[in-house]
Parts: structure tokens; sequence; C-alpha cells
């Protein structure tokens, strides 16, 4: 059934290269892919040559990737009519073991092997070195698989205490140097991954190489879970059964967090930098609400901070939180979580911008939805005041709200088109009362005194 395989394959890339020449019809291609088919057709004869010289009967397995040896082989239960068989072309075959390399134990070209030793095949001169396992003999017994019950270690990784029977397999080469085969296992669990927007739950699979008497675990576990071990390897592969033991039922130690943020939006597009729902800097005042996502229950102590320029500014202890952002300037959210073992920390940057004011010269309140209101352009502004006068000085508008805006009427009625007069009192949130005055405008740093005129149009609508 090997054999057949692998010619199948074979025949299918060469069907598979013929076609493309004859699609390609392009004569050096086809000079070219003819060299590289005899040298596949030599390379392949090569190898099927080398891995088809020994078969043999009922579940076993041949390996060709042992140091020292040519061949491995793996059965699933040794009996009488078990054998090993040449397949090759030559005339004259002997096989021999380690142990008697003058004395043929067979001239046929089949033989009974036996268990845990090595043998070399001569046919017509070539010789094989294989070794042979009876894989019954060394099934793995697991008789207990507990993890250390030392909570203030298992923060970061885990250790696994392993009480187990693993028969070695050993084998020796030409020059009677010993080698053991690394027997390799499988190790799973569960714990949490990050999906963005919460924790879920993930299926953990480790390759462990035994023998030894504890395993570690790189990772804690951030949920609680159960650690299953089995294997090894030549169960896998002779599709058998693999020996496994499941541990006692582990309680999650080790903590962690990802903060997530929701933002106060506002809709007004006067404003720059306006916040949305994911915001995390912009325009001041900035509203936002943080969330822990904690790996709940397993974290139970929450401490929030607040710093700017390394300050702490408040200190919270729930879960989550809400803060509002007014003044200009950076700031780190902190948060750590934490049990009576165990300790963890996120954090998140949070720029708020520093204020801006820019007043329009014109507005068109004909009602087309374009321009119908006098609004200033602003940013992180946290007081506001303007006056707005005709031209005789007789005040006509006033807000204190930088979203808003004077719609072009007075007293409930449409003013007449023409120049308008505006003074604006504004504080931005990087305000400092104790700043000194610029030198040419006499104003601190976000402080705005701005008087213009403001051309009221009353055109048709488009």
């Amino acid at each position: 059934m090997l054999i057949s395989n692998k010619w199948t394959f074979f025949l299918f890339l060469i069907r598979m290269m013929y076609i493309c020449i004859l699609k390609l019809n392009a004569i050096f291609f086809f000079e070219s892919m003819k060299k590289f088919i005899v040298v596949l057709i030599n390379i392949f004869v090569f190898i099927t040559f080398a891995q088809a010289q020994l078969t043999a009967n009922g579940n076993y397995k041949i390996y060709n990737n042992f140091q020292g040896i040519d061949n491995l082989i793996v059965f699933n239960g040794i009996v009488a009519s078990t054998e090993i068989s040449y397949t090759g072309n030559a005339n004259s075959v002997n096989w021999y073991k380690f142990s008697d390399l003058t004395n043929s134990i067979s001239n046929l070209r089949s033989f009974s092997p036996e268990d845990n030793t090595g043998y070399i095949l001569d046919a017509d001169g070539k010789k094989t070195r294989f070794w042979v396992f009876d894989y019954k003999n060394y099934v793995p017994v697991f008789t207990s698989f507990i993890p250390e019950n030392t909570p203030s270690t298992q923060c970061k990784n885990l250790k696994i205490n392993l009480i187990a029977t693993i028969p070695p397999m050993s084998y020796f080469t030409k020059d009677n140097t010993s080698f053991t085969i690394g027997r390799n296992f499988n190790l799973t669990y569960q714990t949490l991954e990050w999906g963005g927007e919460s924790w879920k739950t993930k299926d953990i699979a480790v390759g462990v190489t035994l023998p030894k008497t504890t395993i570690e675990v790189a990772d804690a576990p951030l949920c609680d879970t159960y650690f299953t071990l089995s294997g090894d390897q030549f169960a896998d592969e002779l599709n058998i059964k693999p020996a496994s033991i499941i541990s006692p039922f582990y309680s999650a130690v080790a903590v962690a967090c990802k903060i997530t943020t929701t933002t106060t939006e506002r809709i007004q597009k006067n404003e720059a930098d306006r916040p949305d729902k994911k915001t995390v800097s912009g325009s001041s005042p900035l509203d936002i609400l943080f969330i822990s996502n904690a790996n709940v229950p397993v974290a139970t102590f929450y401490k929030w901070e607040i710093k700017k320029e390394g300050k702490v500014l408040i200190n919270r202890t729930t879960d989550e939180h809400r803060y509002t952002f007014v003044d200009a300037g950076s700031y780190t959210v902190v948060l750590t979580v934490s049990n009576n073992y165990c300790s963890y920390s996120d954090s998140v940057k949070i720029n708020i911008s520093t204020s801006a004011i820019q007043v329009p010269n014109v507005f068109t309140p004909n009602g087309d939805g374009v321009n119908d209101e006098f609004r200033v352009a602003y940013k992180s502004i946290k007081s506001f005041q303007c006056w707005v006068y005709n031209r005789w000085g007789r005040k006509v508008y006033y807000w204190n709200d930088p979203q808003k805006g004077w719609d072009g009427k007075i007293n409930g009625r449409d003013a007449a088109p023409g120049a308008y007069f505006y003074v604006i009192k504004a504080l931005g949130t990087d305000f400092v009362p104790s700043s000194a005055p610029d030198q040419v405008t006499r104003k601190r740093v976000g402080e705005y005194l701005l008087k213009g005129d403001i051309n009221l149009l009353r055109g048709g609508k488009d």
C-alpha cells in the first residue's frame, strides 16, 4: 500500500507537469521541464527504493530519521506471524543481529523480528541497519498528574507534578552508541484569550517531551480548567488509543485585564476633534467610561489611577468608573487588578486637545441647512460667551454654549441683512490663570477676547 500510494502521487505529478507543458507550448520551457522530470524521476526512484527495501505485516510504522541507523521499525504487538521483508531486487539476502555480525539469522526474503533488537539487512553487499521495537512493551502508565498547590508561584507560569512509568525506548548504533528516543506527549487545557471586546475561552495544546517529573506551563491559565496529558507520538502514528491522564480540577490564580472605553459622543460639527464612542483623545471635555474587563472571578481587587505628568490625580477601587477630562494635556489611566496572590496592570493614554476658536465672517440663514447659523469653530473650550450687536450698538443676541449659535433672528423675527458685530470672551481648557500674558496680545494661553463683524446674507435657497 505504501508503494502504491507513492507511485500514484508520482504519476499525478507527472500528469500535471505534462498538462502544463502542453498549455504553455514553449520550446525552452518544454526542454527545461523534460530535464526537471528526469531529475525528479531519479530522485523519486531513489527515495522509493530506499524506503521500500523494508516492509512488514501487521500494525507498524517505519521511520528513517533517527540518528545512527537507517530505519526504526515500531510494531503494535510482535506475534509469531510478524515478519519483516525485503522488497528489493538483490539476488543475495542475509539478515544479521547487531549482537552477531558473522552469523546470519536468515537468508530468506523475510524473517521474524524480536523486540528491542538491532538488525542488519545485507542485500548484495548493500547494508541497511535498523532497530525494532514492540510498542506494547513501552506503553506509558500514568499514576498521578497534579498541579502544584502554591498559588503565589502561579501568577506567570505553572508546574504540574507527574508520576508515571514510561519505559525507555533506547537503541544502539553500529559503533555501540546508545540513543534514547524522546517520547512526545500532548498537554491540553483551557485559558482565556482577549477577543478585542471580551474574553473568549481558548483550547491550548502544547507538546511535552517525557520522561520528566515536572511539566511547566509557560502561561498560567486565566480560567479554571483541567489539564490532560496524552500520547505518545507512536500511539498517534500507529492509530491506537494513547495513554492519558486528567488532572484534578484546577482553580485559576493568574489575573489579567484589558481596559476598554466608551466615550460620550458630541455631534455638533462646529467642534473640531469632537469625541465619538471610541475616542480617547480630542476636544475637551472628554467624558469616558472605563471598563476593567478583568478575568472574574479570579481577579477580586481593582485599583484605578489617573495620572498627569506623573502625578496621581485620582484613585478608584471599582471594577469600572467614569471620568471627565477637562484640562488640556496628556493623561495615563492605569488599572491594576489583583487577588491574594497575583496582580496585573493595563493602561491607556488620553490626550486632551489644546484650545482653539475660529470665527466665520458670513452666514446665510435662508433655511437651506447650510451655514444657517453664526457659529464658531472651536475645540477644548470650557467657558464661552458671545454678544452680537447691530450697527447702532444695540445687543441683538447672546449665547454661552459654543455648540450653539445665532440663527439670524431678533425676538423671533428675521434680522435685516447686513453687518453685525460680535464680542467673544472664552477660556480654553489649557488656560492657566497664573501664566504670564503674551507681550503683544496681553492675553494668557487659552484666553480669548475676540471682536469683529459678521455679515448676514439672506439670499434664496438653492
